[in-house]
């Protein structure tokens, strides 16, 4: 009986829930969506006047009116964040200046509600170059100055990151950075490894904490609750709790400077130590892949995380080009699908045989041995997680015959289970519903006509059972096995590729 009554309680709970939805829906919310526009619109002139003529490489002095202009679109936008529901905005602690902290490092970072503290300050922020050319929204990020990243200038990271050393070293004239160092959007229930960019320059950074203790919507854009349905809740919810708790500045020891990922390392500890949240080695490409859409997505439980975890940790994949990726398959096609051992494998990678290297090893041995061409199909992946297609093309020209560019049904498994991360996969119905002229092999080509046709393929011949645990020499940190960004959630991520499922099986 007290458990009837308990999901009785629940159920009338999430009933009244959707009515009071249902209500601010038809109330509510188009009044705040129009104010918040109008109030975007309001405060367009007051930053184009004030954008006018300025230069985006020098800082001027800062003039009364120009002053006066800050003043005013601090007001408007607070308003429109007032109207939004977050009619209180508790800070804790004191913000730092400019010149005791050039850069400040903002976590977890969620939603696009994040701008509130970016409006409170007019801090400057990393933003993509389009965002500058978007009507109304692109006049107000322009007046904050920040650091533009080009995605079509192949030398942007380095240029931006001397960008933000440039403007971090100019002893507080420049307005301070704001950065948030995850680099993504997660679900606040950790914090992930922190991009070193805010950390290069070695000067003093003043960790930011955000939280939003709601009871009724969880403010966090991920593949489950999107931007738009966010946006939606959020407004219809008559108040919105955020607290933005700033810490002490953090200056860098000689060793953090000369080392800018134990200096992120460090302050993440802090900033996870305050929030009272986990920390886990996975990052923003991590993130990526976890995330990547389409008919090869990844499952839930796949050794593919901890395999880029490996190898961003021995630095395999920096540098890593799509004409790098096609050395590296006519290098291995010329092995013939020989099989190397840890020694062979560490001559291979031209890296000592250290721990990691051995556990890169381990995700793909099988008595003893492995097949490097699975190395290098799994490398396409964490490198290219959205391009699928060139990832399995590149894996047929490894295993396919010379004469005809086929594969036949044992390297197609090879080929898939590596490319997914994971064991157990019906391969066998597969390749016959491909190969419709029971030749006994197939081509790339019918590969692709087969994906037009069965999208869905993976969820139709996929059977996954529990993961199997790590193997004991994994090194993690304490933590990384307490969640994961975007709600992905490899607690007990498998640790087998398809050729050392084969052996468990």
């Amino acid at each position: 009986s007290s458990h009837r009554s308990s999901t009785d309680h629940w159920s009338c709970a999430n009933s009244l829930h959707a009515s009071n939805i249902a209500v601010m829906t038809m109330t509510l919310f188009p009044v705040r969506l129009l104010f918040a526009a109008f109030m975007m619109l309001l405060a367009w002139p007051f930053a184009f006047v004030a954008t006018v003529g300025r230069s985006e490489d020098a800082v001027e002095p800062l003039s009364w009116w120009r002053w006066l202009v800050d003043l005013v679109l601090k007001a408007i936008m607070r308003a429109m964040w007032f109207s939004g529901g977050f009619h209180w905005v508790r800070v804790k602690g004191r913000p730092a200046l400019p010149s005791e902290a050039p850069i400040l490092t903002m976590a977890p970072h969620s939603s696009y509600f994040d701008a509130i503290p970016v409006t409170m300050t007019m801090a400057s922020i990393v933003m993509k170059a389009e965002s500058k050319d978007i009507p109304v929204w692109g006049t107000l990020i322009k007046f904050i100055r920040p650091v533009f990243v080009s995605r079509s200038d192949q030398d942007s990271r380095r240029k931006t990151v001397e960008e933000i050393k440039r403007r971090a070293c100019s002893d507080g004239e420049w307005p301070q950075i704001m950065i948030f160092p995850e680099g993504t959007c997660t679900n606040r229930s950790c914090l992930i490894a922190f991009k070193p960019g805010a950390f290069i320059p070695g000067v003093p950074v003043q960790p930011v904490l955000l939280r939003y203790p709601n009871e009724m919507v969880r403010i966090s854009s991920t593949p489950k609750q999107g931007v738009s349905l966010i946006l939606w809740l959020t407004l219809c919810q008559l108040h919105n709790a955020i607290e933005i708790e700033y810490l002490p500045t953090y200056t860098p020891s000689e060793e953090e400077k000369k080392d800018p990922a134990l200096f992120a390392s460090n302050v993440r500890r802090i900033m996870a130590k305050a929030l009272g949240l986990p920390i886990i080695d996975y990052s923003f490409e991590d993130c990526q892949l976890a995330m990547a859409k389409g008919p090869l997505r990844l499952p839930r439980h796949t050794c593919l995380l901890e395999f880029a975890r490996l190898v961003r940790r021995l630095g395999l994949k920096t540098g890593v080009t799509d004409e790098v990726l096609h050395e590296e398959a006519s290098r291995v096609r010329k092995l013939c699908g020989s099989r190397l051992d840890v020694e062979g494998f560490s001559l291979y990678l031209n890296q000592p045989l250290t721990e990691a290297v051995q556990d890169i090893f381990s995700l793909f041995e099988e008595h003893g041995k492995m097949d490097v061409r699975e190395y290098v199909i799994a490398l396409s992946v964490v490198c290219r997680p959205f391009r699928y297609l060139e990832t399995i093309k590149l894996a047929f020209r490894m295993f396919e015959a010379q004469e005809d560019g086929a594969v036949v049904e044992d390297e197609l498994a090879v080929v898939l289970k590596t490319a997914l991360g994971i064991g157990d996969f019906v391969v066998c119905d597969l390749f016959r519903a491909i190969d419709c002229q029971d030749k006994g092999k197939i081509t790339f080509d019918e590969f692709c006509r087969f994906l037009e046709n069965c999208p869905d393929f993976v969820e139709q011949y996929h059977c996954l059972h529990e993961p199997i645990p790590q193997p004991s020499r994994e090194s993690t940190s304490p933590s990384s096995t307490n969640g994961f960004c975007a709600d992905f959630s490899p607690q007990d991520p498998s640790t087998r590729s398809a050729a050392h499922s084969k052996k468990q099986d």
